[in-house]
C-alpha cells in the first residue's frame, strides 16, 4: 500500500522548457492548472542572475539582453556527466558556460553581483520548483510542503534522485516522483474515462521541449496499468530549434561571410525567432524570421517554409516512430490493439509528427482534446491527491507501473539470467532454476545484476549472496532463485535449496548499489547498438558450455565401464589427450568465436563415437540382466 501524507499536496510538471503546477480540487472533483503572477498557466524554465535572480516569465523576457547569465534547459543536464555525449552538441549552443566539475558533474557558471559562481543542475531546478510553489501557495493562499513531481519515464535513478534532491532543496516533501506519460494517463483516464469500466489501451504520445516519452496503458475499473515505457531522455522541441538555429547559422554566414555562432547575445535572439517560427508552422505553410541587427548591425532576414523543417528533422521524427514501435514490441501488442492515441507535450502539435503518427497506427482520430501542456501536471495533481490524507473525496484509482530495467542473476559462462524482465508490472514475485556447476559443490554464489546485456558483468551489480550446505552430489543441482520488487523499488532476492531447506537472500533499496549518472542510459543504448555482439557472445557461450559438458560426461563414460576390450592403451591416452586439449580450450581468452568450440566438439564426438555405442549396449545388457 502507498502511504499517505500529511497536508495538502500539488502536482508539479517540471518541464525543459516550460513548467506547470496544479492542484486537486475537491468541490469539482477535479484538478485545478494553477496561473502564475503574469496570468500564464505555464511558466518558462528559466533562471537568470543579474543584481538579482530571475525566474519563469522575467527571466525569459530578459534572455537576449543578458545570454550568458540566463539560464534553461537544466533538466537536460540533471543526474548527468560533464562528458556524456548526449550534451555535447548543446554544449556549443548555449550562451552559457558549463565547466566540469568534481566527479564529472556539470557546473553552471554564473556571474551574480560580481562574483563568479557554479551551479549544479539540481540546484538551478530547485529554484523552478521553489517558483512554482510559491504560485500555488499565493493561488490557494495557504503554505504547501507535500509535492508530486513528474519525470520522463526513460529518466534513470541518478536522474530521478537528483529530481528529488531538487525537490528537497526548494522546500518540498517530495512524496513521490512519477513517469510524465503514466500521469498525463491518469489525467486522461479522468476526464474521458471516469465512468467507463471497459478496457481501453491507451498510447501516451509525450513529445516536450526536451524529452520524448511513450508509454502504453491498460485502463480497466480505474486501474491504471503500465505495459511498457520507452523514450529518449535527449529528443524534443529544443532538438527541433537547435537544427533551425544552424541551420541559419550557416545560411547567414553564407550569405554575409560571417559567423555569428561564438556571440551568445546573437545566438539566443536567432534562438528566441526560430522557436517562434517553429510554433507558427504548426498552422502555416511558411514564416519569415526577421531580426534587426543581429550581428555587426547586419540585419537577418530570412524565410522557412514547412516543408524544409521538417526535412531539417527527418531523422528526429522518425525516430519517435522507431521508439513507439520498440513500447509496442515490449508490451507484446499489435497497433490495432491500441484504442486511443493520446498526444501530449507542445510538439505533439507539429503537423509532421501527427501525420506520421497517423500512418504508424492507421487511423485518423488521434486525441487531441487534452490539454497537451497541462496533462502532465493535471495527472501529477491527481496521484498528489491519491497520496495525501488531506482530502476525503479523491478518484478511485490504482496505479501499476513497471521496472525499467531486467533484473537477474549471473550464470555460468557469465551469461545474464534474467529472472524479472524489463518493462514487467511492480510490485511483482518472479523465481527461476537455477543449477551447481561443480561436482559436490558446497556453496553457491549468487550475483544480482540489472540491465540489458547478456554478458552479466556488463551490466550493473547490485549485490552479493552466497547460499551454503548443499548437498555433496554432481553438478547439476537445482536451486529456487525468488526475486521480489515492491512500489518503493525495494528488491528481495532469495535463493532456497529443496532438499536441505537452507536458504538465504539480500535485500536491495534504491538507495544503495543503484546507478550512477547516465549508466541506466548507456545501458540500453549499448544493448542496442552491440546487439549483434551479444547474439556472438551468447553462441559462443552455448559452444563452451557444449564442449565443457560432453567432456565431462565422456570423462565419466571412460571410468565407469571397463574400455580396455574396446579401446587400446594409445587410443585411450589420445582420446584424454583432447580431452586436456578441450579444457585448455576452454580456460584460455584466445578463443572468442563459437565456430572454434563447435568444431572441435563434432570431432571430440566423432572420436568417441565407438564409447557412446559400447555405453549404449552395457546399459543395454543391464537391463536384460
Amino acid at each position: 500500500m502507498a502511504t499517505k501524507h500529511k497536508g495538502r499536496a500539488i502536482g508539479i510538471d517540471l518541464g525543459t522548457t516550460y513548467s506547470c503546477v496544479a492542484a486537486w480540487e475537491e468541490q469539482n472533483g477535479r484538478a485545478e492548472i494553477i496561473v502564475n503572477d503574469q496570468g500564464n498557466r505555464t511558466t518558462p524554465s528559466f533562471v537568470a542572475f543579474t543584481d538579482q535572480r530571475l525566474i519563469g516569465d522575467a527571466a525569459k523576457n530578459q534572455a537576449a539582453s543578458n545570454p550568458s547569465n540566463t539560464i534553461f534547459d537544466a533538466k537536460r543536464l540533471i543526474g548527468r556527466k560533464y562528458k556524456d555525449p548526449a550534451i555535447e552538441c548543446d554544449l556549443k549552443l548555449w550562451p552559457f558556460k558549463v565547466v566540469s566539475g568534481a566527479d564529472d558533474k556539470p557546473m553552471i557558471k554564473v556571474n551574480y553581483k560580481g562574483k563568479e559562481k557554479c551551479l549544479a543542475a539540481e540546484e538551478i531546478s530547485s529554484m523552478i520548483l521553489s517558483k512554482m510553489k510559491e504560485i500555488a501557495e499565493a493561488y490557494l493562499d495557504f503554505s504547501l510542503k507535500n509535492a508530486v513531481i513528474t519525470v520522463p519515464a526513460y529518466f534513470n535513478d541518478s536522474q530521478r534522485k537528483a529530481t528529488k534532491d531538487a525537490g528537497v532543496i526548494a522546500g518540498l516533501n517530495v512524496m513521490r516522483i512519477i513517469n510524465e506519460p503514466t500521469a498525463a494517463a491518469l489525467a486522461y483516464g479522468l476526464q474521458k474515462r471516469a465512468n467507463c469500466s471497459e478496457k481501453r489501451n491507451v498510447f501516451i504520445f509525450d513529445l516536450g521541449g526536451g524529452t520524448f516519452d511513450v508509454s502504453l496503458v491498460t485502463i480497466e475499473d480505474g486501474v491504471f496499468e503500465v505495459k511498457a515505457t520507452a523514450g529518449d531522455t535527449h529528443l524534443g522541441g529544443e532538438d527541433f530549434d537547435n537544427r533551425m538555429v544552424r541551420h541559419f547559422v550557416q545560411e547567414f554566414k553564407r550569405k554575409n561571410r560571417v559567423d555569428i555562432s561564438g556571440d551568445p547575445r546573437a545566438l539566443r535572439r536567432l534562438r528566441n525567432g526560430c522557436e517562434k517560427a517553429k510554433r507558427i508552422l504548426s498552422h502555416a505553410n511558411d514564416t519569415t524570421i526577421e531580426i534587426d541587427a543581429l550581428f555587426q548591425g547586419i540585419d537577418f532576414r530570412f524565410s522557412i517554409t514547412r516543408a524544409r523543417f521538417e526535412d531539417l528533422n527527418r531523422d528526429l521524427f522518425e525516430k519517435c516512430m522507431e521508439i513507439s514501435q520498440n513500447c509496442l514490441d515490449d508490451a507484446k501488442m499489435e497497433k490495432r490493439e491500441v484504442h486511443d492515441v493520446v498526444l501530449v507535450g507542445g510538439s505533439s502539435r507539429i503537423p509532421k509528427v501527427q501525420s506520421l503518427l497517423e500512418k504508424f497506427f492507421q487511423r485518423y482520430n488521434l486525441c487531441k482534446s487534452i490539454n497537451p501542456d497541462e496533462a502532465v501536471a493535471y495527472g501529477a495533481a491527481i496521484q498528489a491527491a491519491m497520496l495525501s490524507e488531506s482530502y476525503s473525496i479523491v478518484p478511485n484509482m490504482v496505479l501499476v507501473d513497471v521496472t525499467p530495467l531486467s533484473l537477474g542473476i549471473a550464470t555460468h559462462g557469465d551469461l545474464m539470467g534474467v529472472v524479472i524482465p524489463r518493462n514487467t508490472a511492480i510490485p511483482v514475485k518472479m523465481d527461476g532454476v537455477f543449477q551447481t556447476i561443480e561436482d559436490h559443490q558446497p556453496t553457491a554464489s549468487f550475483p544480482v545484476y540489472e540491465g540489458e546485456r547478456t554478458k552479466a558483468g556488463e551490466n550493473n551489480l547490485l549485490g552479493l549472496f552466497h547460499l551454503s550446505g548443499l548437498p555433496r552430489v554432481p553438478r547439476g543441482h537445482p536451486m529456487n532463485v525468488i526475486f521480489e520488487l515492491d512500489y518503493d523499488g525495494i528488491l528481495k532476492v532469495c535463493a532456497v535449496d529443496e532438499t536441505t531447506g537452507n536458504k538465504n537472500g539480500i535485500t536491495i533499496t534504491n538507495e544503495k548499489g543503484r546507478l550512477s549518472s547516465a549508466e541506466i542510459k548507456r545501458m540500453i543504448e549499448e544493448a542496442a547498438f552491440f546487439k549483434e555482439e551479444d547474439k556472438k557472445f551468447k553462441k559462443m557461450v552455448k559452444a563452451k558450455n557444449a564442449l565443457d559438458d560432453y567432456i565431462y560426461r565422456m570423462e565419466k563414460a571412460m571410468k565407469g565401464f571397463d574400455v580396455s576390450s574396446k579401446l587400446s592403451p594409445s587410443e585411450k591416452e589420445t582420446i584424454m589427450s583432447k580431452f586436456r586439449k578441450g579444457k585448455r580450450m576452454l580456460e584460455s581468452e584466445e578463443h572468442n568465436e563459437a565456430a572454434v568450440f563447435e568444431n572441435y566438439l563434432k570431432r571430440l564426438q566423432k572420436m568417441c563415437q565407438p564409447i557412446v555405442i559400447n555405453k549404449v549396449r552395457d546399459y543395454s545388457d543391464e537391463d536384460t540382466d
